[in-house]
């Protein structure tokens, strides 16, 4: 979640909001959300004391203008905003919330970096509330600043599904110049494709969608297929971003010996079962869980310096329904969306 402006992003006591701060936004009044789900609420005691209303999953984005004013100020928001402690965070900051939440700070997986895997951590939208709202807390810990040189309906999408992108690339073992293969490319691929691309390597495209092998061609795959469908050559690594289990040992029998397979997905149909000589000749078979906070601020900082463009659609808040259909019938090239006014 990102928001613009000079006073962009609100921090209020960290006693009063456990650990949390409240972002909300001043001025011309623009607002851009990553979204997870429906927080419905307009006041801080709401804030507070109610539980969420309706629950979101999709990965949308909405951009909010005109938010309601008392005296100046939010309403319900105290008038006087503290810095939380140790964060790097400052009044004004224009700012992003990811997927990855906080996490308890303490286990094995924390202290060495891998916090995504905290058994404790939590994730926006999922352990807490967040997203197609009108403000929204967040954990400090989590929270990612944003250029200003990148645009507000660019940047939204980069935290969700350009984040876990990067992470998988990375997952995947992807070195400079290397053939990579994505499966499926949706959201997240297309945002990856130019991470890869920008290492120079070669990238083999597998979708059903012809509008997505279009798109693909148009970001610079050298191939586009299905996962059918025979490669020019072995792939040394592949990254499955289609929750599809029967598209691994497909994937498998294109990877070099000694290639990595990634699967970016948080839940996947059953994997069917396979000869163990798709699995021999040491390729590496591995999943991708989250992404650290680490990952965000990179990535972020790669989209600045190689200029990485989000590919959208722009929906009201009140299609949101049409935006959800249209994503399960893989209408979309990139991501949606979602506008509160105009």
């Amino acid at each position: 979640m990102s928001y613009h402006d000079g006073n962009a992003i609100v921090i209020v006591q960290e006693d009063t909001l456990s650990d949390g701060i409240a972002v909300t936004v001043a001025g011309d009044n623009r607002l851009f959300l990553s979204a997870r789900h429906t927080w419905n609420f307009w006041d801080y005691e709401k804030i507070q004391n109610d539980p969420p209303i309706e629950r979101k999953k999709q990965s949308f984005h909405y951009l909010k203008k005109e938010l309601p004013r008392v005296n100046s100020q939010p309403i319900g928001l105290p008038a006087t905003f503290e810095v939380l402690h140790g964060s790097n965070l400052e009044i004004g900051m224009r700012v992003g919330i990811p997927w990855f939440q906080s996490s308890c700070g303490k286990c094995e997986y924390c202290l060495s970096g891998m916090e995504n895997l905290c058994p404790n951590a939590k994730f926006t939208g999922f352990h807490v509330n967040g997203g197609f709202a009108e403000y929204i807390i967040a954990d400090v810990r989590g929270i990612l600043p944003i250029s200003d040189k990148i645009e507000d309906c660019q940047a939204a999408p980069l935290l969700c599904a350009g984040i876990i992108g990067y992470r998988s690339l990375k997952k995947a073992d992807l070195k400079p110049a290397e053939r990579l293969g994505l499966f499926g490319f949706g959201a997240s691929a297309h945002l990856a494709i130019q991470v890869a691309k920008y290492w120079d390597c070669e990238v083999y495209v597998f979708t059903r969608s012809q509008n997505h092998r279009e798109h693909a061609r148009n970001l610079g795959a050298s191939w586009v297929g299905g996962a059918d469908d025979e490669t020019p050559a072995y792939l040394d690594r592949a990254i499955i971003f289609a929750p599809v289990g029967e598209i691994v040992p497909k994937a498998l029998e294109k990877l070099r010996p000694g290639g990595t397979l990634a699967i970016n997905a948080i839940h996947m149909s059953p994997i069917p079962e396979m000869p163990y000589e798709l699995i021999y000749g040491e390729r590496t078979l591995r999943s991708v869980a989250n992404a650290t906070r680490q990952d965000g601020v990179e990535f972020l900082k790669l989209a600045v310096d190689i200029q990485i463009k989000s590919t959208y659609k722009t929906y009201h808040l009140t299609q949101a329904n049409q935006a959800l259909i249209d994503l399960k019938h893989s209408k979309l090239n990139g991501e949606a969306v979602l506008k509160i006014s105009e």
